[in-house]
């Protein structure tokens, strides 16, 4: 099978490609590289099905990719990370962050209308908001600031539901949108800024560890390896058409008990220093994964303790500059 991954050359979309080359599919990597790295996938050009094209789905795709007859199409092309000190911000780049879940949605679920193919929506948990739910269900609407300081992703994730639903409903494609919360491991880009790249990075190198707030605010931590296997089961396991799932990690901590943790396991000297809480960071972040036990008999299998020694044992390889 043909299956198109826009976002391919991303942290998530690396290793989504790499596991359905494993699985013998034909893959057709798209992204622009604007906080995609292409050191993610180099080594898959070896792989004669694997296929990269630096294309932006913001724009009209390819003569090349639009011939083509896909039967699955995943879209994960978005910045991610709402750290305004990472130059892979989002916040930095709020109008592509903007059109790629919008007018990029739009563009990818037009090819998999033409192709009769499946369609999965890599959605967020940032679409809850700052939830007044806990753990959050999929039927929760969120409590979401519509033009805060975040919303260029928040807003821009929910638009990109809408338009998914709406394709569904309007045209009956065959669409699932899966929420994805906080996920962690190797290949993470070390300028990331999010919470598991900065600590690891501090702890490292011996410098303070920032926590915001009094790090009571509370993630839920995913290993990658549990999340790829969550995105093809929703992506080929029958009944899935039309779902909206939750995939994360419900085992909750607080952003001070992870900093705790990250010193431990790199056996480091950094000392944890305080700093204000950013604009709308949520008060706390926690799946209820239900649906996804019952509808595709999936829950993470690697411990909190386990992804992460992989993680650091990775950073700790990285080049220092």
């Amino acid at each position: 099978m043909k299956i198109l991954v826009a976002g391919g050359a991303g942290f998530i979309g690396s290793h989504l490609c790499e596991e359905l080359l494993k699985q013998g599919e034909e893959i057709f990597c798209v992204d622009n590289l604007l906080t995609g790295n292409f050191r993610n996938i180099r080594r898959f050009l070896e792989n004669k099905r694997f296929h990269f094209v630096k294309d932006d789905i913001i724009k009209l795709l390819s003569q090349r990719l639009v011939k083509l007859n896909f039967g699955a199409i995943f879209h994960l092309a978005s910045p991610a990370s709402p750290n305004p000190l990472s130059p892979l911000s989002y916040l930095h780049y709020p109008i592509e962050t903007l059109l790629a879940n919008s007018l990029g949605t739009l563009n990818l679920l037009k090819l998999a209308q033409k192709n009769k193919a499946k369609f999965l929506f890599a959605s967020t948990s940032e679409i809850y908001g700052d939830p007044k739910v806990s753990p959050q269900p999929e039927t929760y609407w969120g409590n979401v600031n519509p033009n805060g300081i975040r919303s260029c992703y928040d807003e821009a994730k929910r638009f990109g539901e809408a338009m998914s639903a709406t394709y569904l409903r309007k045209f009956d494609i065959d669409v699932r949108i899966v929420r994805i919360f906080n996920t962690f491991g190797p290949r993470m880009d070390k300028n990331d800024g999010r919470v598991v790249v900065n600590f690891i990075n501090q702890a490292i190198a011996g410098k303070p560890i920032t926590v915001y707030g009094k790090g009571s605010q509370t993630r839920s931590f995913c290993y990658i390896d549990d999340l790829i296997r969550g995105l093809l089961l929703s992506m080929f396991q029958e009944k899935t058409k039309g779902m909206i799932i939750n995939l994360g990690n419900a085992e909750e901590h607080s952003i001070l008990e992870f900093a705790q943790l990250i010193i431990k396991l790199t056996e480091s000297d950094s000392k944890i220093v305080f700093k204000p809480l950013p604009e709308d960071d949520p008060s706390n972040r926690c799946p209820d994964i239900s649906k996804a036990k019952k509808l595709l008999n999936w829950q993470p299998q690697v411990s909190l303790n386990e992804g992460l020694l992989r993680t650091i044992v990775y950073f700790y390889k990285l080049p220092s500059k």
